[in-house]
């Protein structure tokens, strides 16, 4: 496998983005380019820090053009690469950079950040037009702007919830990630007021995070980006700063509800360390959660050109960055001259090369799609794809990918109460007049199917295995396919690692392999 020197199309587009293509902008209107000063040391500048921001700057961050409409019309019925048929029903467009989503109790209204800085509502699946009142003022240039929402563990009686967002410092230049807690009442906000605002002063052009879970200790989890504004250059004022624990740059934060940070935190006691950081070394995490079968907590991060990874994550452990990756900076040149190991950083368990742009991630739990449950669903954005990943320990393995006809950015997965998976897209970047945002819902082709799929008819011996004859013996040979007994959930593995590798099966072919797997060849 090539590690860094092969880019797919869409991360070609993603970086043409970032290098200001768009408008015509030169690269050198970032002003982002290191100089030795008097003393022969190297200086950077930064835009917004060193300098406000130019025109030009603005403008790259502000496109004239918009993009509008939906890539989905109508309901669509899709295959998966590894023939899973998925019905694609469209909730919700007209939306800007659509960033996060939370399902209120009952079911019946989500709540959706736009990243220009609007909170809006749909209800039994028809968007509100007038955004939610109550937000404070927002700095939406570039990549800033509203991030997630969650959700206080008890609002069903104290209507309490979260929203990350960008923050100005005024009259200084910079921004940073902010957390604010707010009181959802008679459809607007109120009592709002921030209960973090993040150690991460940098360019209002740098990546911020935002990805926000209560865990299952009560605790919320916030991630801060690495703050880079200058990624057209190989040196940042802010790079570096992951490595630092005297600021929250590079981070995964953990604070109670009130901003605080618990005692049992794994740098409390560090005076050289913030209190709230509970892991570093970290690019842009962009997706968290939680195996319920294990209590581990998972996050996906973006690498730069190419080392996109998927972590464990452990209190107080380092991921690396920018002293350890397998990406590459956008010039070409490589991030780190030991892209693998360092003493004392862990090591992702599992990247992509080509780059999949990993967003928010979930495992899902629900019924509705049997084949998927027990799986981590991670949504791409320049990859304009979602994957299923199994994970056993230490082991990942991408299995199913899908919905990449659709050629849009997912930026947020979510199960429903439903047991439906919900996801927000976008068609580029950046780019705040943009409406082309879409909430989708992904569904099994008919309840019937569904239905069907969920109790797993058993089948006669003789079909289930001409099926994995057809299937898989021409690779394996059905005397290794069945050689050795399992239980069912590592026959479920099996079947979804083969269609990573590009076995195709229907839903209900699936469902007879699998039936036939774990009746005939089940494990004592």
């Amino acid at each position: 496998m090539s590690l860094v020197n092969n880019f797919s199309e869409s991360y070609s587009n993603e970086i043409s983005l970032k290098l200001g293509v768009a408008l015509g902008l030169a690269v050198l209107s970032f002003n982002a380019f290191a100089a030795p000063d008097a003393s022969g040391e190297t200086t950077v500048e930064t835009p917004g820090i060193t300098a406000p921001l130019t025109p030009a700057q603005i403008a790259r961050a502000y496109p004239e053009d918009a993009l509008s409409g939906a890539a989905v019309d109508k309901p669509m019925l899709l295959k998966s690469k590894g023939g899973m048929s998925i019905r694609v029903v469209k909730m919700a467009e007209g939306l800007s950079h659509p960033d996060g989503l939370v399902f209120l109790p009952g079911g019946r209204e989500m709540l959706i950040t736009e990243r220009p800085g609007r909170l809006r509502v749909v209800t039994d699946g028809v968007l509100n037009p007038e955004p939610i009142s109550g937000l404070p003022a927002i700095n939406n240039v570039g990549l800033g702007g509203l991030h997630d929402i969650v959700l206080h563990p008890g609002f069903v009686t104290n209507r309490q919830l979260f929203i990350s967002y960008t923050k100005d410092r005024e009259p200084e230049t910079g921004t940073t990630l902010a957390v604010l807690r707010a009181r959802f009442d008679e459809g607007r906000l109120k009592d709002v007021q921030d209960i973090l605002v993040a150690d991460a002063w940098e360019s209002p052009l740098g990546t911020y995070g935002g990805r926000m879970v209560f865990g299952p200790d009560g605790m919320l989890y916030i991630s801060v980006g690495d703050r880079d504004g200058t990624t057209s250059s190989d040196t940042s004022s802010a790079r570096p700063e992951a490595q630092n624990l005297k600021n929250h740059i590079g981070t995964i934060l953990r604070v109670r509800e009130d901003g605080s940070a618990p005692s049992d935190n794994p740098f409390i006691n560090d005076p050289n360390a913030k209190d709230e950081i509970y892991s570093y070394g970290h690019r842009n995490v962009y997706g968290i959660a939680w195996d319920p079968n294990t209590g581990e907590m998972w996050a996906s991060e973006f690498g730069p050109a190419g080392g996109d990874e998927i972590n464990r994550v452990i209190p107080g452990h380092n991921y690396g960055w920018p002293l350890v990756s397998f990406g590459r900076h956008y010039s070409g040149s490589l991030v780190s001259e030991r892209p693998w190991y360092r003493e004392g950083m862990d090591n992702p368990l599992f990247f992509w090369n080509p780059a999949f742009n990993p967003e928010n991630m979930f495992f899902y739990t629900g019924n509705k799609f049997p084949r998927l449950k027990g799986s981590l669903m991670v949504a791409g954005a320049g990859s304009k794809t979602v994957a299923q990943m199994s994970i056993r320990g230490d082991f990942i393995k991408q299995g199913d990918t899908m919905l990449t006809e659709l050629g849009v950015r997912f930026r947020d997965i979510r199960q429903g109460p439903d047991g439906y998976i919900y996801l927000l897209t976008e068609g580029r970047l950046r780019g705040p007049r943009d409406t082309d945002g879409m909430l989708l819902r992904l569904e099994p082709p008919s309840p019937a199917a569904a239905a069907a799929s969920a109790e797993g008819a058993v089948l006669p011996n003789a079909e289930g295995k001409q099926l994995i004859q057809r299937a898989c013996g021409s690779c394996h040979g059905v005397d290794m396919v069945i050689a050795k007994p399992r239980s069912p959930d590592e026959w479920k593995e099996v079947l979804n690692s083969m269609i990573g590798k590009g076995m195709n099966l229907s839903d209900n072919e699936y469902g007879q392999v699998l039936t036939y797997l774990t009746e005939q060849v089940r494990a004592p």
